[in-house]
């Protein structure tokens, strides 16, 4: 008891000294202008060596000095939710996640064990237009792990025991999910800008998951996985030369085994105004989303789309987060912005608000849509949106992971190499005249699809002012 009593008396004691300090740090003025930002300090953008294997496998390599750690990311083009069928969606997920857990080699306990013994690990994931395979380890273990990253993405034997056991999770995981409004609007914008294009066929379906079978799953890793549509990404502590040469050890005889993956076409550029209200009865708030198609990620206005996302509904800081969480208080976050793809993209927004001020929220949405493509962006909100997306950039880029996977998206979205070096400086190039075009074009709230997720009884009556609403039942 003592010591319960002397551990009360010591937090009385600093939480007077923290008030007190508080109300000390109160009294004292802030100034009346903070300094100036620093200047903005270059990119350094690292060497990247580039090499085609006879297989047609690339390989880039970016040495880093810091911690003795090498990082892998093996990205393929085409094996995502892209490639997989009308009657499968989804199924790039079962596919990337099950490549850990058993190899003709090892076992998913060997696997685990093998990558923890070289101070790393191995894991992947799907994007829309391919699966990237990461791993990491020790520098001295980089050879090692360059044998495992390539037997966990070459060999997988989707054991039937883990085949089972992922089917059970992806289940439960989708009747978890179907109950959130969140899901259903994601599902139902998706259908809205891309119809019955593969980029719309993210989202497994129970139907969908009761077909995997093992044998299935090795058919599609067959016809996903090859050399020549693939990059390898390696960087940390380790010779150009040297990262090649475990490269073309650990894959150089890697051979396809199947044809490849057809080349998805472009989706639709634009796409007939949807307004559907999901039915949530009993739900105390709205699921706000809109969208409409947008462009692919090589596009000529890429980097001022990005621009106007970031002023409009990106970060903190952006206009529908200011005006819809700060000044009125009705969401705790809303946002907008385009998402792009090899071949295409969208533009998306949405904000969860209380019922009562679903119209209101709306109403916001589309002013703060047409005044985006109405007026240039003043030149201070311009300049610190800029900065905000240099930095961030810069920051996410010092990590040699973070490098890695970034360079890795890149390709697989169709950008080059030096995109990692030219993207600071054409942020800086974008004119507000440019960021209004982009979104006089992209952010037209008459173009917009809506997607509303609610009770109708407390926000069918508010909806009647932006369009006539088709009623989805859950």
């Amino acid at each position: 008891m003592k010591n319960i009593n002397a551990s009360f008396r010591l937090s009385f004691i600093t939480a007077a000294a923290l008030l007190a300090a508080a109300a000390q740090a109160a009294t004292v003025p802030t100034p009346a202008e903070l300094p100036p930002f620093g200047k903005d300090k270059p990119l350094a953008v690292p060497k990247i060596t580039q090499q085609t294997l006879p297989n047609g496998l690339q390989v880039w390599v970016v040495p880093r000095t810091g911690i003795p750690r090498v990082d892998f990311v093996l990205a393929v083009r085409g094996a995502g939710f892209g490639a997989d069928t009308a009657d499968a969606p989804g199924r790039a997920k079962l596919v990337a996640g099950l490549l850990s857990e058993g190899t003709t080699t090892r076992s998913s306990k060997q696997i685990a064990e093998a990558a923890q013994a070289m101070g790393g690990g191995v894991g992947a994931g799907a994007s829309n237009d391919g699966i990237s395979v990461s791993a990491n380890a020790l520098a001295s273990h980089a050879p090692a792990m360059a044998q495992l990253l390539a037997d966990v993405a070459r060999r997988p034997a989707f054991p039937e025991g883990e085949v089972q056991l992922a089917k059970t999770n992806a289940l439960q995981g989708l009747k978890a999910s179907s109950t959130q409004p969140s899901f259903r609007a994601a599902k139902a914008l998706d259908g809205a800008i891309y119809g019955d294009h593969a980029y719309g066929r993210t989202q497994e379906t129970e139907a969908a998951i009761q077909a995997v079978t093992a044998e299935g799953l090795r058919a599609e890793h067959a016809r996903r996985f090859r050399p020549d549509h693939a990059l390898l990404v390696i960087t940390g502590r380790i010779a150009a030369a040297d990262a090649i040469k475990l490269a073309r050890d650990a894959f150089g005889d890697w051979r396809p085994s199947s044809d490849a993956v057809p080349e998805l076409p472009k989706p639709a550029a634009t796409a007939p105004v949807q307004r559907l209200l999901l039915e949530r009865p009993g739900s105390v708030q709205a699921t706000l989303r809109l969208g409409r198609p947008g462009m692919a990620a090589s596009g000529d206005e890429q980097v001022a789309l990005r621009l106007a996302s970031t002023v409009i509904g990106t970060g903190f800081s952006s206009r529908l987060n200011q005006n819809l969480r700060e000044e009125k208080g009705y969401t705790y976050g809303a946002r907008a912005g385009g998402q792009s793809w090899r071949v295409g993209g969208a533009i998306t927004g949405g904000a969860d608000v209380r019922n009562e001020v679903t119209a209101a929220a709306m109403t916001e949405y589309v002013k703060e849509y047409r005044r985006l493509g109405a007026e240039p962006v003043p030149e201070a909100e311009l300049a610190m949106n800029k900065r905000y997306m240099a930095g961030t950039y810069l920051v996410s880029t010092q990590l040699q992971g973070s490098l890695g996977r970034q360079l890795a998206n890149n390709w697989l979205v169709g950008l080059p190499a030096e995109f990692l070096g030219n993207f600071v400086p054409a942020i800086q190039k974008v004119t507000a005249a440019e960021v209004q075009a982009v979104g006089k074009k992209y952010f037209n709230p008459d173009e917009q699809s809506w997607v509303v997720v609610g009770d109708s009884t407390k926000i069918a009556e508010q909806l009647k002012a932006f369009g006539e609403f088709a009623t989805v039942k859950p």
